[in-house]
């Protein structure tokens, strides 16, 4: 419990001592908690150093599962998804869809290709396909996949979504991954963001 005197001082017009254990210095007029100018930036300075600072949640996040977030004063978010640690997305509104185009590496004797496809569900139908690498995921649907498949036709394997690897696909998945060190991170985003536009 507060000593009166330190009270006193965050009224205005009254005078009182810091609330700090063994400070006896004036409070600062007009505070709205009774501490001395050294204690207040004291806590100022302990704030700034806290605010946005990495940590482990206290729990997976309920979109994208990660344990990895950052601390801010009023709660924690996935630094991952970004969804904010505490709130559940509402079960009657079911999971958002989100359509994603993939671009999937294999290596073998058939040759370097990248298969070009599109899904709404990308871990089952990842499971399904036999592949070496996820390069990249671009969020879209049919239509981007068809125009990604056009842009890239001279080098279909014919009757397939495989693409023989050329500089130009490349490029074009560098551009994609570029700034992204896992597209399953890029993926876990854009669910938390449908997911909070849904709701």
């Amino acid at each position: 419990m507060l000593p009166s005197s330190a009270v006193a001082g965050s009224v205005p017009g009254m005078t009182g001592t810091c609330c700090a254990p063994g400070c006896a210095a004036a409070a600062t007029p007009g505070s709205p908690v009774p501490l001395c100018t050294g204690h207040a930036l004291l806590v100022a300075d302990f704030t700034a150093e806290h605010v946005g600072v990495e940590d482990v949640l206290p729990g997976p996040c309920v979109v994208c599962g990660s344990r990895l977030g950052v601390r801010f004063p009023s709660g924690a978010v996935c630094s991952v998804c970004e969804w904010r640690f505490g709130d559940a997305p509402d079960g009657e509104l079911g999971a958002p869809r989100v359509d994603v185009v993939y671009y999937l590496r294999m290596r073998d004797d058939a040759g370097d290709r990248v298969k070009i496809g599109t899904t709404a569900n990308p871990r089952q139908r990842l499971g399904r396909i036999a592949h070496q690498d996820l390069l990249a995921f671009e969020r879209g649907d049919r239509t981007l996949e068809r125009r990604r498949h056009a842009e890239f036709a001279a080098t279909r394997y014919p009757g397939t979504e495989w693409f023989r690897v050329t500089p130009a696909l490349l490029d074009h998945v560098a551009r994609l991954a570029a700034g992204v060190s896992d597209p399953w991170d890029l993926h876990a985003r854009w669910t938390s963001e449908a997911l909070a536009l849904h709701a």
